[in-house]
């Protein structure tokens, strides 16, 4: 559709990396905030389907952050999350929530983390499971062959993505939502209205816990959950096109403050789809992501 990125090789350089200052008037208020045992999530996690219902990201992220405060039981070695697989059991609510993480699988090369998300006082209604890894020390060989990463290119004269595009339209009637105030995105190709693939930039706009940033790795999992939205098949005003999972896989650990989705949906007539997309951060290609989409008429 002219919109899209290449199929290029996963280790293709990154292109047209965001510049500029962070956005004027970026605000403080976090996506969620602590209270007691329980994280209540504000306005700027909500979704796009239901005002009612957080966008996949936000959970995503926040059990990314207790997945990675699990201890390693390694006395210092220090681990890699290279796979993080969630299942959504059901909509995640607008609601006070309750997480946990336990270390299920130890080891000193790879271990299992499982977490959960659950309604308080109520169901669990996100999974996540984590593989990771031990980070050599001395750090292995690299043959120029088997790199990943390449410099990244940025654009010169004036940066068409200096200032932020046009934020998702939220689809009920609040003001605030994870697309629209929760993270900043900046298009390259593509947007949120006109179906087709794209590639996008992420940063979160705010806090994700209180006064803490997300990690690289929770940014990820924030950014991930926008492949079918940001390369919709069907317009998001006519259609359903939900995710009932999301799987990331990375090939190194992540850097900094921005992650790139090179996104592309299919669907078929059964009402099935699937949105995949490679992950790049600025220091060049990070991995790959994908969700399983139902897709019905609203």
């Amino acid at each position: 559709m002219g919109r899209g990125a290449g199929d290029g090789a996963l280790g293709a350089d990154v292109v047209d990396a965001p510049q500029g200052p962070r956005r004027a008037g970026r605000v403080t208020e976090p996506i969620f905030t602590r209270e007691g045992g329980t994280y209540v999530p504000s306005g700027h996690a909500r979704g796009p389907w239901d005002d009612a219902q957080l966008h996949g990201g936000a959970p995503a992220g926040l059990l990314a952050r207790e997945i990675a405060a699990v201890p390693s039981g390694t006395d210092g070695t220090r681990m890699a999350v290279l796979r993080l697989a969630y299942e959504f059991l059901g909509p995640v609510p607008l609601a006070p929530l309750t997480v946990s993480a336990a270390l299920v699988k130890p080891g000193r090369r790879f271990q299992l983390v499982e977490a959960q998300l659950a309604v308080a006082g109520g169901p669990v209604v996100l999974r996540a499971r984590a593989v990771r890894h031990r980070v050599a020390d001395p750090p292995v060989p690299v043959p120029d062959a088997a790199r990943a990463t390449g410099p990244v290119e940025v654009p010169g004269g004036p940066d068409p993505l200096a200032h932020p595009l046009a934020p998702m339209v939220p689809m009920g009637e609040a003001d605030t939502g994870f697309g629209v105030t929760g993270m900043e995105l900046r298009f390259v190709h593509g947007d949120f209205l006109e179906p087709g693939p794209a590639v996008t930039w992420f940063r979160a706009a705010r806090p994700l816990v209180d006064d803490e940033a997300a990690s690289p790795l929770a940014l990820v999992a924030m950014a991930a959950d926008f492949g079918n939205g940001v390369s919709s098949a069907l317009d998001f005003r006519t259609h359903l096109f939900v995710n009932t999972d999301l799987t990331v896989q990375l090939q190194r650990e992540p850097v900094g403050e921005w992650v790139q989705l090179d996104a592309r949906t299919v669907i078929d007539g059964a009402g099935i789809g699937l949105a995949a997309s490679r992950l790049s951060d600025l220091h060049g290609a990070l991995g790959t992501s994908a969700q399983s989409l139902y897709v019905e008429a609203r």
